[in-house]
Formats: C-alpha cells, structure tokens, sequence
C-alpha cells in the first residue's frame, strides 16, 4: 500500500485516540466495543494464537528491514557464564573456568563490528538472545566496536530484562520460542555457539538439524571450547551408531579464541549452498 493510498483514509492511530474519548455509557465499557486491534483481551484469545504468531513474525522482521539489517551473526551461549571480574560469585567451578568464553564472544563481537563498519555496517550485526552471559558479552563487544546489536529476549516466569549493551531500537521481546528461533536464524550469515544449557543447546541443535536437512543453506557453525562440547556430547559416537553420517561432523568445527573464529570465518566451505542429499540416507 503506497503512502498516497493510505492517506485517503483515516489511520487506525486516529481511531485509537478517538476512541478513548468517547462518552462512557454502559456500551461504551462493553468489551465488545473496543476496536479489535486495540483490544488487548482479545488479541490475547486462545483463537488468536495464528494472529499472534504472524505478529511476532512480522514486528522484528519490519522493523529490522527499516533498520537495513542485511545479515547478522549469531551468538548462542549460557545465561549464567559471568563477566571474569565476577568470577568468584561463579556458582560452580566449571562456570568459573567457562568465563574465559565471556571474554571471546566480547572481543570477537567487537572484531565482528569493526569489519562490518569498515565495509558495510548493514552485514553481520552480531545477534544474541539479550540475556545475560554470554549474550550479554556479544551486545557489549559490539557496542564497544561502536556498532548496533540485536538482541532477541523472551518472556520468562522469572524476570528477565535485557541486558544493557543491546541496541534500544533492536532489541525485541517474544512470546513464542519457535518464532524467536527464526528470528535467529532469517539473517544469519554465521552461528557461534558457546558453552550453555538447555536453551543453547536447543537452539544449536535446531540450527545444526536445518543444515543437516538442506532446509538452511551451510553458514559458519562454530563451537567454542571443544572440551566442553565433547564433554557433553559425544559426536563420534552418533557417527559410529548411524544415527547421523560422518559427513555430518564437518557441518561445524571448534574454536577456542575470537582470532580462531574469525579465520575460520574467512575459511568456510560450501558457504550459502545447501544440501540435496543428506549423507547416510
């Protein structure tokens, strides 16, 4: 719809103002008298949910679109892996020891920044899940570079602000998992995935399934820390049983530094193709 063609009607924003102005009768207050789209209860209906759905699809990705974000990079990592100079609040040792991941997904965020205002600051935004950790480290690594960040939150049952390097105008809240999770996914140009839980772990795995499949065309997929990745799962082991193809092991490496990141980065094979057949089938 062209501008010209919108203005030959009144806009809803007018209507949203003229009707909080209206005389308070009894039909009035009814619910069945809000306008539809203004109507929190309503949209908040159980038959609503495809319209909620296209809602969150929609928002971020037009909002994104007026930002001009062309491509992002991907951050996955835990929420409870803290800054090094908390190290010692640290609720295990081995989230003490992950800390050292803080710092490389800050410096390789600003790393990432710094290229892409060098040669096009609409590619490679560094994206993350706006929460603490490691998420938290990639917004600020990129606000650092002087550069934007995205950050993708979600409504938790405990609180849960974003944190405080996202860029304001990017940063998004969800209600659904599944739509967050192509948010991730729609613009990236690469996906780093460091030590975390459940939700990096969902988020890996999704990734990794849509390349496998030929669903998503082959971006960087990179793991920081092989001890802990081979710790917590043993990739071999589903190459030996059949249940994924060797070949399947190629589909992401493992890095330990933001400078072993970036040359892998610059190193990829295969970049933007996807599978037609998957190996093993």
């Amino acid at each position: 719809m062209t501008e010209d063609h919108e203005n030959k009607f009144r806009r809803s924003t007018e209507d949203m103002i003229a009707a909080r102005e209206v005389p308070d009768t009894p039909q009035t207050r009814a619910p069945s008298y809000a306008l539809a789209f203004a109507d929190d209860a309503f949209l908040a209906r159980e038959d609503m949910r495809p319209v909620r759905l296209q809602l969150e699809l929609m928002k971020p990705e037009l909002l994104m679109n007026e930002a001009g974000v062309k491509s992002t990079i991907v951050l996955f990592g835990g929420a409870r892996i803290p800054d090094p100079v908390n190290k010692a609040t640290a609720r295990t040792e081995t989230l003490a020891e992950l800390t050292k991941y803080y710092d490389e997904a800050r410096k390789f965020a600003r790393l990432i920044t710094e290229r892409s205002l060098a040669n096009d600051p609409c590619e490679n935004i560094i994206a993350t899940g706006g929460g603490p950790g490691v998420m938290e480290a990639g917004n600020r690594g990129a606000q650092e570079a002087g550069g934007k960040s995205i950050g993708l939150n979600i409504v938790l049952p405990h609180e849960q602000a974003p944190n405080e390097y996202v860029t304001p105008e990017l940063c998004f809240n969800f209600h659904y998992f599944a739509v967050r999770k192509m948010h991730f996914l729609m613009r990236a140009s690469a996906v780093c995935v460091f030590p975390g839980g459940f939700g990096t772990l969902d988020e890996m795995f999704e990734a990794l399934t849509l390349i496998q499949t030929g669903r998503m065309a082959r971006v960087p997929f990179l793991l920081f820390g092989r001890a802990f990745w081979e710790g917590i799962i043993n990739w071999q082991a589903l190459a030996d049983a059949g249940t994924i193809a060797q070949d399947d092991l190629k589909l992401f490496r493992f890095v330990e530094t933001a400078e072993e990141a970036i040359a892998a980065l610059d190193d990829w094979d295969d970049k933007g193709k996807k599978r037609r057949d998957i190996p093993g089938r």
